[in-house]
């Protein structure tokens, strides 16, 4: 599926996988080794949460922009690899419906920030 990103009178797409259900958000890019510069993977939840991720066997580093129902952009955060316990949890402290993880810096490279808005 192809997103579009509107930031400012800018859109800039992004090819992304679906986690749509419990099994692939839990999933998400675990064990993923190489993540193409414009690819990344859309979290849909079927309602509001302020749960955090973590990056338990996750091998690349991240960044998540965390998006409410609307599609406006609320947060955005970088999280990094992690392969043994304890891994941090990165809590976004907002209510979102979806988000989108990206190669970490993905969102700074191309000028995109909390407020500009996701269309799917």
């Amino acid at each position: 599926m192809i997103i579009e990103i509107v930031s400012g009178k800018r859109k800039t797409k992004l090819a992304v996988q679906i986690a749509d259900t419990q099994r692939k958000r839990e999933q998400g890019l675990k064990f993923v080794r190489l993540l193409p510069e414009n690819e990344g993977m859309l979290f849909v939840f079927l309602e509001k949460t302020a749960a955090g991720f973590w990056m338990m066997d996750t091998y690349i580093p991240l960044s998540i922009a965390f998006v409410d129902t609307n599609g406006e952009i609320l947060r955005i955060l970088d999280m990094f690899p992690c392969t043994r316990y304890p891994c941090p949890i990165y809590n976004p402290g907002v209510y979102y419906q979806y988000a989108v993880e990206v190669n970490l810096g993905w969102f700074q490279r191309n000028g995109i920030k909390v407020g500009d808005y996701v269309r799917f």
